[in-house]
């Protein structure tokens, strides 16, 4: 059985989102509140999953057209939701963690929680 580059890098890929995959999952426990394990959770798992799809388009060539079109698709609605939980929940008036010392959004546009 001989490895070829694209095996090499396909598998390396797929570890590489793993790892991601592993490191946000520890950013949702590790986390002082919600806005943090959002952003954590959100960063991580999206470059996670992508990196993940990539590897799989190493080693599956024929399936690339869909894995770059689930691809765009979270790459696109991951950040966006995240960003609407976190409005959500600010004006919903859940606490932030007393490390938080600034709240932009509160800034921005006059809303206090």
């Amino acid at each position: 059985m001989t490895n070829t580059l694209p095996d090499i890098m396909g598998g390396l890929l797929l570890v590489a989102g793993a790892a991601f995959l592993l490191l946000g999952s520890l950013g949702l426990v590790r986390m002082p509140d919600l806005y943090n394990r959002i952003q954590a959770g959100t960063k991580a798992t999206t470059l996670g999953t992508l990196l993940t799809l990539a590897g799989t388009a190493f080693l599956q060539p024929s399936w690339s057209l869909k894995l770059l079109l689930i691809g765009l698709f979270i790459l696109l609605t991951n950040p966006i939701s995240s960003q609407v939980m976190a409005r959500a929940a600010h004006r919903m008036g859940i606490e932030k963690s007393l490390l938080n010392r600034v709240d932009h959004l509160a800034d921005d546009t006059g809303e206090k929680p």
